[in-house]
């Protein structure tokens, strides 16, 4: 794989783990928070710099279902993003003070609580959709062979369970709730165990991620298509 293509990904993992650091505001207050959201900020524009070919490539090629599937998860974390990035500034107390912004707070908490909660699990979709990728890339670190037709059926058993146990975990923490905005409030356990708290999130983006890998496989299956050859919008 070409070094800019690992450099994508790269890009992509670092704004995924910002986006689950910033889910636990509660533990590290609003300095530490506002410098994550600035600096995912910054990952997000270099990012669409970088993946400035996908905005060309968006309405080529064929929309297959599978490419369509793509494209409205992809565009649907661009907008998750820049809720996120503008309900941020605006009720920035710290980084973004300097912009002397008034007016509008109400709507940009509730922005920003939809927009965080959607961000997170759109971002697992998108990681999801790639996760082959992701999984040749650690075996060629770890220099890997090709699995066996014993670790092809086994491995998918502890993925299973992950994603079984994030879902219950989604529900559990009504995470649905604040996507859709039925409250305008965030309950936030400060005495939570934060090791606990982690494990609970990756559980969630681990079940995210293990539905959009299946259901990406079922619709190359549909498009007749066994894996793909490039990354972004219609030019796959």
């Amino acid at each position: 794989m070409k070094p800019k293509a690992v450099f994508k990904i790269e890009i992509d993992v670092l704004m995924t783990l910002g986006l689950l650091f910033l889910m636990g505001y509660q533990f590290w207050g609003d300095v530490a928070h506002e410098w994550a959201g600035a600096v995912m900020f910054l990952l997000f524009i270099l990012h669409h710099i970088l993946n400035a070919g996908w905005y060309k490539s968006l309405f080529r090629g064929k929309a297959t279902p599978f490419r369509v599937f793509q494209t409205v998860i992809d565009l649907l974390v661009f907008l998750s993003m820049i809720g996120l990035m503008v309900s941020g500034i605006m009720l920035s107390n710290h980084v973004f003070v300097f912009l002397n912004i008034h007016g509008g707070m109400s709507f940009a908490r509730l922005l920003h609580m939809a927009a965080s909660h959607w961000g997170f699990v759109l971002m697992a979709l998108h990681l999801g959709l790639h996760w082959n990728m992701f999984m040749g890339i650690s075996g060629k670190a770890l220099k890997l062979r090709q699995p066996s037709r014993v670790r092809r059926i086994l491995l998918p058993i502890p993925g299973t369970g992950i994603a079984i146990y994030g879902l219950s975990v989604f529900i559990r923490r009504d995470l649905l709730t604040c996507m859709l905005v039925r409250t305008q409030f965030v309950f936030l356990d400060f005495g939570e165990f934060i090791p606990f708290f982690y494990l609970d999130y990756l559980a969630m983006m681990g079940t995210f991620i293990f539905a959009a890998h299946y259901v990406s496989r079922l619709l190359r299956k549909a498009s007749g298509k066994k894996r793909p050859k490039k990354e972004g919008g219609y030019s796959k």
